[in-house]
């Protein structure tokens, strides 16, 4: 073979590489540039000018690759930009923690191919807790285990550095994983003013490292990431705290009308019946008149969490103001209110309390129950019927509750002693 040939099979196999790596060219389009370059190099092959024939191929190969990778970049940029201003739109569209969360997941599993799943855990106090997770046949938000404390999660959390695994089934982190755990995996931190928030682990379903253009992409959904996850996490702490009665720690009244407008909007569409029972301690006043409000609200703290921590996980209990509570109780008519206010009035009687000096105080609880809709169609009357009913519990027989006039009937005391 002459020099000349031998010069045009480098061009040919420089020009190969150089188009066959590009992924985001079409086959056929690969196929043509290729026939267009094997043409020109067998045509100089047979010119009688050889040397000069040789010259111009490689002159236009060379600018065929230039501008190849010249256009390959600009498409590749176009393509992040694109992706940036979807992220951007996406991730700042809501202040909910779990829609975010539930974004970014969504918004990762579209970056890279063949990609089977994406979890995100949230990081505080050296503890991950579980955010969100998709996969690839569209399941979201189920957990299949938590992270392991010398797994990948844990890893990239403690190092703050991005962990790419290019086969899973064969790497040390993975050898005390599940046998069908394989493929290759990336972690990477979530960062916000250098500290970690959270982890993001995309597995795929095949081994091999990630391309340069997908770890860009992931950087730039890991970047939009994390400030859209601070901000919602941010926002539900101010939230959380505007919703928090500050003596308890129990949701406050701003809460309660919260949430029973969306028991409301939970009934009708259900068809369902749920309860209020308005509370308010018996002797409670003699406390705060013997010690003072201080220990008063104390005592209120150790109580009203005490009554919470035995209530049901559908149940919410608030405190209404003052040594009021209220509960709401779901998918609950009349009945069920009842036996869950029975409950109450016995735990009330179980309840101990370490007073000072010799003191004799007997703390009881009163209650008045009304039911959606039985009693009222709006939250306002709803409260106002259960209130009342706690007027008359403690009006003619404290330590028991009242069942709110109705339709059926007038006010009815039930004899319950708190004695």
């Amino acid at each position: 073979m002459n020099i000349e040939r031998d010069d045009h099979n480098g061009v040919f196999g420089r020009a190969w590489e150089v188009i066959n790596k590009d992924t985001s060219m079409p086959p056929d389009e690969k196929k043509g540039i290729l026939r267009l370059i094997q043409v020109l190099i067998s045509a100089a092959e047979s010119s009688p000018c050889q040397r000069e024939a040789a010259s111009q191929v490689k002159t236009f190969t060379q600018e065929v690759i230039s501008k190849h990778s010249l256009i390959t970049l600009v498409k590749q940029q176009a393509d992040e930009l694109d992706a940036l201003k979807r992220l951007s739109l996406n991730l700042t569209s809501s202040l909910d923690l779990q829609t975010v969360l539930d974004a970014v997941v969504n918004e990762a599993m579209s970056l890279v191919k063949n990609s089977r799943s994406a979890h995100i855990f949230l990081y505080s106090h050296g503890e991950l807790d579980f955010g969100a997770s998709l996969n690839s046949d569209g399941i979201k938000n189920r957990l299949i285990s938590m992270p392991r404390a010398d797994g990948l999660t844990y890893s990239v959390a403690n190092s703050g550095e991005q962990i790419v695994i290019e086969d899973m089934a064969n790497h040390p982190i993975y050898k005390t994983a599940p046998k069908d755990w394989n493929g290759s995996v990336i972690g990477i931190p979530l960062k916000f003013n250098n500290s970690i928030v959270g982890v993001m682990n995309l597995s795929r379903s095949i081994t091999g490292e990630f391309s340069k253009g997908e770890l860009r992409l992931i950087g730039l959904l890991a970047d939009q990431a994390v400030v859209a996850i601070y901000n919602a996490s941010l926002h539900k702490q101010v939230t959380d705290l505007a919703n928090t009665d500050s003596v308890t720690g129990l949701p406050n009244r701003r809460a309660l009308d919260e949430r029973l407008q969306d028991e409301m909007q939970y009934a009708k569409q259900m068809r369902s019946m749920f309860s209020v029972v308005m509370m308010d301690l018996d002797g409670f006043k003699g406390v705060n008149d013997l010690y003072g409000h201080a220990f008063g609200d104390e005592l209120l703290n150790s109580l009203f969490n005490y009554l919470s921590e035995n209530m049901r996980a559908t149940d919410f209990l608030a405190r209404y103001g003052g040594d009021e509570l209220t509960l709401v109780i779901r998918n609950a008519g009349l009945e069920a209110a009842e036996v869950v206010t029975l409950k109450i009035l016995e735990l009330m009687k179980n309840y101990k309390y370490q007073f000072p000096g010799t003191a004799k105080i007997q703390l009881g609880i009163s209650a008045g129950i009304a039911v959606y809709p039985t009693h009222s169609r709006t939250a306002g009357d709803l409260l106002r019927a259960a209130d009342t009913a706690l007027y008359h519990a403690k009006k003619h027989n404290r330590g028991s509750f009242i069942i709110a006039n109705g339709a059926t009937g007038p006010l009815s005391p039930l004899m319950l002693s708190s004695d």
